[in-house]
């Protein structure tokens, strides 16, 4: 019986031949994670059930990345329950202030996440993992604590949605963010409710891992049980740099059944912005020409990878920002902000007038590094702008890619690229 990529990880994964949509089963975990927001839920709901130790201690991540470095004593508690977990479990994914990063990041880079896994996270843009050919997808803080316990989760077999971007033809700047903002705000956000998105075509080989990490890690902005890239030369490539254990490689049936079919050709695709206040809000950037921002921040799960700072830099290098916006910079990870240290980006952020932090996923949640007051408008390359999401509920966010953030922290307005270049 013909299989999608998806139907596969997770058969296998339940001992069983074949699944089909709408079929419960129990999966095996390969990894389950949590940060320090989620994390310390999980452990409390860990330890009612009487279990001793987590089922693996190899197989689970603790990422202190969402208040860290603490901001107050609550979030210094909360990191101090997973500091406290991770050293009495003997857990190998942990990782302290000063070497952890932003968690989606984070494991790719350390090659803890690798093709055919099946993952699990409380934290809902675990569906990231997707782009090494994974199935990943968010939890709850309790199905993460008996993930820990048993080595297993439940799961309803999905639908699944192919999405084909034909040609390589990319408008200029345009990057995997653009690709999956005019998705959704073609599908909206509830366009794939419960299915899994699947990216294929000339368009999605021609990316980067970078922008394919972060077209996954959008896939849950559209309603999605996962997103996921099948994988090529560039993804083992980039995985056998990595990794430091075995993985399967699994692929569609090309007969496989698809509950919808979209085909777009990239060349159509222009820079896309998502006006205030659902990612489906995807507009051309022209048609933001003229509303000024107070904030931008470029960073996060979505865009803070290496090739994003490299494009935000192509930018700003030579550049002011704009007297009335403050620029807030925030690489990945450790290794992302020594590699654009080492290329001379920490310098150009800086002569261009913007902060540039540590990892962490402060301002993206509204939780610091970056807090908008009321009637305050930010541009940002974070994954979501909810009501409030970034601060005072009247105040507002755009979301946008790496180039478009950059040029219109320059000109203090919604800008294309070209109008600064």
């Amino acid at each position: 019986m013909a299989m999608t990529i998806t139907e596969k990880i997770l058969a296998e994964h339940a001992g069983l031949d074949k699944v089909v949509p709408g079929q419960l089963i129990t999966a095996q975990l390969d990894l389950a994670l949590a940060n320090d927001i989620t994390g310390p839920v999980s452990i409390r709901e860990f330890e009612k059930f009487g279990v001793e130790t987590v089922w693996d201690k190899t197989k689970v991540a603790l990422v202190p990345d969402h208040f860290t470095p603490n901001k107050d004593i609550a979030s210094a508690e909360l990191s101090k329950a997973l500091r406290e977990f991770a050293k009495k479990q003997g857990i190998v994914h942990y990782w302290e202030q000063g070497r952890v990063g932003v968690e989606h990041c984070l494991l790719p880079e350390q090659g803890v996440t690798l093709p055919g896994d099946v993952i699990i996270g409380a934290d809902s843009h675990t569906c990231t993992y997707g782009a090494l050919g994974a199935f990943a997808t968010g939890v709850g803080s309790t199905d993460l604590a008996a993930g820990m316990a048993t080595g297993e989760a439940w799961f309803r077999i999905p639908e699944s949605i192919k999405f084909i971007f034909k040609g390589t033809n990319f408008q200029p700047w345009v990057s995997g963010k653009d690709l999956i903002l005019y998705t959704i705000g073609k599908i909206g956000v509830d366009g794939a409710r419960y299915r899994a998105m699947e990216f294929t075509g000339e368009g999605i080989a021609a990316l980067s891992m970078d922008g394919r990490l972060t077209m996954c890690n959008m896939a849950v902005e559209a309603g999605a049980k996962n997103g996921i890239i099948p994988p090529d030369e560039k993804t083992l490539a980039y995985v056998n740099e990595r990794a430091k254990r075995s993985y399967k490689v699994y692929h569609s049936d090309p007969d496989a059944q698809y509950v919808e079919v979209y085909e777009w050709d990239v060349a159509d695709i222009p820079l896309q912005v998502a006006f205030p206040h659902l990612p489906e809000n995807a507009k051309p950037v022209s048609e933001g020409k003229g509303i000024k921002i107070d904030q931008v921040v470029i960073g996060s799960c979505t865009n803070g990878r290496l090739e994003d700072m490299q494009v935000a830099a192509q930018i700003l290098k030579g550049q002011k920002v704009h007297r009335d916006v403050r620029l807030i910079v925030i690489p990945g990870t450790q290794d992302i902000y020594k590699q654009a240290m080492q290329e001379g980006l920490i310098d150009i952020f800086i002569d261009a007038g913007a902060v540039v932090s540590t990892p962490t996923c402060g301002p993206c949640l509204g939780g610091y590094m970056g807090i908008l007051a009321k009637g305050e408008r930010a541009l940002s390359t974070t994954n979501r702008n909810f009501v409030g999401r970034m601060g005072h509920p009247e105040s507002e966010v755009y979301l946008s890619g790496p180039a478009v953030a950059a040029a219109s922290a320059v000109t203090g307005e919604i800008s294309h690229p070209e109008e600064v270049l």
